[in-house]
């Protein structure tokens, strides 16, 4: 009789500790989606203000707190497949929404470089190589006359860089469906 209850407080014990791995990953994901947010925030204001350096900067720190999150469901992933806990599913079900998540990262990095880099036509004018006669003229190296082949370009590449953005978007939205799935 001692035995069945000595195998029990081990049960209960090892199943209030599986409990605190999952709500632990829960403040992981929650971690994430604050970094994402704050990702996201600081995008927006790079692309209204110009601060690189900014940006760069904040792109550093998410990526220390992404990899912190990382980290951390490995080690609650390689709990779950110590004989101990013994939870191949719930260490299975860790490894896909990490996988997801990388994935979605990723993604989510393209979507920013091709918003960033903008569609050809509205790509911004460099005037660097323009000739200055005159303090308030200048002859702008950079107006080419318009042909039928220059435009059927420009609308290919506008076209390329719509598929290629739409794309990255509904690939993040198919991640985030099949985190949440899991």
């Amino acid at each position: 009789m001692e035995d069945f209850k000595e195998k029990v407080s081990i049960k209960e014990s090892r199943e209030i500790e599986e409990g605190h791995l999952v709500r632990k990953f829960l403040d992981v994901q929650q971690c994430r989606a604050e970094a994402y947010s704050k990702l996201k925030t600081g995008f927006f204001e790079y692309m209204n203000s110009g601060g690189e350096l900014a940006y760069q900067q904040l792109c550093s720190e998410i990526t220390i707190e992404f990899n912190d999150c990382s980290k951390q469901v490995l080690e609650m992933e390689s709990l779950f497949l110590n004989p101990d806990y013994c939870r191949v599913d719930l260490a299975q079900l860790l490894r896909a929404i990490q996988t997801q998540e990388k994935q979605k990262l990723h993604l989510t990095a393209t979507i920013q470089v091709l918003k960033k880099a903008g569609r050809t036509s509205e790509r911004l004018v460099s005037r660097g190589n323009c000739l200055f006669k005159k303090p308030m003229e200048h002859e702008c190296v950079n107006v080419h006359e318009i042909t039928e082949a220059a435009g059927t370009e420009d609308a290919e590449a506008n076209a390329e860089y719509d598929n290629a953005l739409k794309e990255a978007i509904r690939s993040v939205q198919d991640a985030v469906t099949a985190i949440i799935e899991h």
